[in-house]
Protein backbone atom coordinates (compact mmCIF):
# COMPACT_ATOMS: atom_id res chain seq x y z
CA UNK A 1 0.00 0.00 0.00
CA UNK A 2 1.32 3.43 -0.93
CA UNK A 3 1.00 6.02 1.83
CA UNK A 4 0.08 9.52 0.66
CA UNK A 5 2.42 12.02 2.23
CA UNK A 6 2.65 15.76 1.91
CA UNK A 7 5.89 17.56 2.60
CA UNK A 8 5.76 21.24 3.44
CA UNK A 9 9.20 22.78 3.88
CA UNK A 10 10.42 24.37 7.06
CA UNK A 11 10.25 28.11 7.53
CA UNK A 12 13.13 30.41 8.42
CA UNK A 13 11.17 32.88 10.56
CA UNK A 14 7.49 32.92 11.33
CA UNK A 15 4.67 31.15 13.07
CA UNK A 16 3.17 27.68 12.91
CA UNK A 17 -0.37 27.40 14.23
CA UNK A 18 -0.93 23.78 15.19
CA UNK A 19 -3.87 21.86 16.65
CA UNK A 20 -6.47 23.98 14.85
CA UNK A 21 -9.87 22.31 14.86
CA UNK A 22 -10.28 20.58 11.48
CA UNK A 23 -11.97 22.89 8.98
CA UNK A 24 -11.29 26.15 10.88
CA UNK A 25 -8.00 27.18 9.23
CA UNK A 26 -9.69 29.21 6.49
CA UNK A 27 -11.60 31.28 9.09
CA UNK A 28 -8.30 32.11 10.77
CA UNK A 29 -6.65 32.78 7.39
CA UNK A 30 -9.38 35.29 6.50
CA UNK A 31 -9.51 36.99 9.90
CA UNK A 32 -5.73 37.44 10.10
CA UNK A 33 -5.91 38.84 6.53
CA UNK A 34 -3.15 36.48 5.41
CA UNK A 35 -4.31 36.90 1.81
CA UNK A 36 -3.13 40.52 2.00
CA UNK A 37 0.39 39.55 3.12
CA UNK A 38 3.22 39.16 0.66
CA UNK A 39 4.59 36.20 2.62
CA UNK A 40 4.49 32.45 2.17
CA UNK A 41 1.49 30.78 3.88
CA UNK A 42 0.82 27.04 3.92
CA UNK A 43 -2.62 25.74 4.89
CA UNK A 44 -2.77 22.09 5.81
CA UNK A 45 -6.30 20.82 6.23
CA UNK A 46 -7.41 17.55 7.80
CA UNK A 47 -3.93 16.41 8.80
CA UNK A 48 -3.81 13.23 10.87
CA UNK A 49 -3.55 13.83 14.60
CA UNK A 50 -3.19 11.26 17.36
CA UNK A 51 -4.75 13.65 19.86
CA UNK A 52 -7.53 15.14 17.73
CA UNK A 53 -8.15 12.61 14.94
CA UNK A 54 -7.90 15.37 12.32
CA UNK A 55 -6.53 18.89 12.59
CA UNK A 56 -5.57 21.90 10.50
CA UNK A 57 -2.18 23.60 10.52
CA UNK A 58 -1.16 27.07 9.28
CA UNK A 59 2.48 27.88 8.53
CA UNK A 60 3.17 31.57 8.07
CA UNK A 61 6.63 32.73 7.03
CA UNK A 62 6.85 36.37 8.13
CA UNK A 63 8.43 38.53 10.82
CA UNK A 64 7.23 37.22 14.19
CA UNK A 65 5.68 40.49 15.38
CA UNK A 66 3.82 41.05 12.11
CA UNK A 67 0.61 39.24 13.09
CA UNK A 68 -1.67 39.83 16.07
CA UNK A 69 -2.25 36.38 17.50
CA UNK A 70 -4.31 37.39 20.56
CA UNK A 71 -7.59 36.65 18.78
CA UNK A 72 -6.70 33.00 18.06
CA UNK A 73 -8.17 31.84 21.36
CA UNK A 74 -11.58 33.03 20.21
CA UNK A 75 -11.46 30.65 17.25
CA UNK A 76 -10.11 27.75 19.25
CA UNK A 77 -8.26 27.92 22.56
CA UNK A 78 -6.52 24.59 21.90
CA UNK A 79 -4.36 26.11 19.17
CA UNK A 80 -0.63 25.81 19.76
CA UNK A 81 1.42 28.77 18.54
CA UNK A 82 4.98 27.82 17.59
CA UNK A 83 7.35 30.76 17.10
CA UNK A 84 10.07 29.93 14.57
CA UNK A 85 13.45 31.65 14.18
CA UNK A 86 16.38 30.28 12.15
CA UNK A 87 14.34 27.14 11.30
CA UNK A 88 13.91 26.26 15.00
CA UNK A 89 11.00 26.54 17.44
CA UNK A 90 12.13 29.19 19.94
CA UNK A 91 8.83 29.48 21.81
CA UNK A 92 5.61 27.52 22.12
CA UNK A 93 2.40 29.04 23.48
CA UNK A 94 -1.17 27.89 23.99
CA UNK A 95 -3.84 30.29 22.84
CA UNK A 96 -6.44 31.40 25.36
CA UNK A 97 -9.76 33.19 25.23
CA UNK A 98 -9.10 36.91 24.64
CA UNK A 99 -10.43 39.24 27.33
CA UNK A 100 -11.74 41.66 24.70
CA UNK A 101 -12.82 41.25 21.07
CA UNK A 102 -13.28 44.14 18.65
CA UNK A 103 -15.26 43.87 15.38
CA UNK A 104 -15.15 40.10 15.30
CA UNK A 105 -18.73 39.48 16.37
CA UNK A 106 -21.68 41.84 16.10
CA UNK A 107 -24.16 42.82 18.76
CA UNK A 108 -27.60 41.43 17.96
CA UNK A 109 -29.49 43.81 20.27
CA UNK A 110 -31.49 46.15 17.97
CA UNK A 111 -31.48 48.83 20.70
CA UNK A 112 -27.69 48.76 21.13
CA UNK A 113 -25.83 51.95 20.17
CA UNK A 114 -23.84 49.88 17.63
CA UNK A 115 -27.08 49.37 15.64
CA UNK A 116 -27.56 53.14 15.36
CA UNK A 117 -23.98 54.43 15.11
CA UNK A 118 -22.70 52.63 12.02
CA UNK A 119 -19.02 53.57 12.49
CA UNK A 120 -18.87 52.41 16.11
CA UNK A 121 -16.69 49.39 16.89
CA UNK A 122 -18.43 46.24 18.11
CA UNK A 123 -16.58 45.51 21.36
CA UNK A 124 -17.25 42.41 23.46
CA UNK A 125 -15.71 41.63 26.85
CA UNK A 126 -15.20 38.13 28.26
CA UNK A 127 -17.44 37.96 31.34
CA UNK A 128 -17.58 34.21 32.02
CA UNK A 129 -14.45 32.33 30.88
CA UNK A 130 -15.76 28.93 32.04
CA UNK A 131 -18.92 29.16 29.95
CA UNK A 132 -17.15 31.24 27.24
CA UNK A 133 -19.64 34.11 27.45
CA UNK A 134 -18.87 37.53 26.02
CA UNK A 135 -20.98 40.65 26.60
CA UNK A 136 -21.32 43.79 24.51
CA UNK A 137 -19.36 46.66 26.05
CA UNK A 138 -22.26 49.07 25.41
CA UNK A 139 -25.50 47.20 26.16
CA UNK A 140 -24.21 44.01 27.84
CA UNK A 141 -25.94 41.86 25.24
CA UNK A 142 -24.76 38.27 25.60
CA UNK A 143 -22.82 36.27 23.03
CA UNK A 144 -22.27 32.59 23.74
CA UNK A 145 -19.74 30.71 21.69
CA UNK A 146 -21.55 27.34 21.85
Amino acid sequence: MVENTLNVGSITEGIVLDHIQAGRSMDIYKYLKLDKLDYCVAIIKNAKSNKMGKKDILKIECPIDYIDLDILGFFDHNITVNIIKDHKIIDKKRSSLPKKITNMIRCKNPRCITSIEQGLDHVFVLTDPKREIYRCKYCEGKYERH
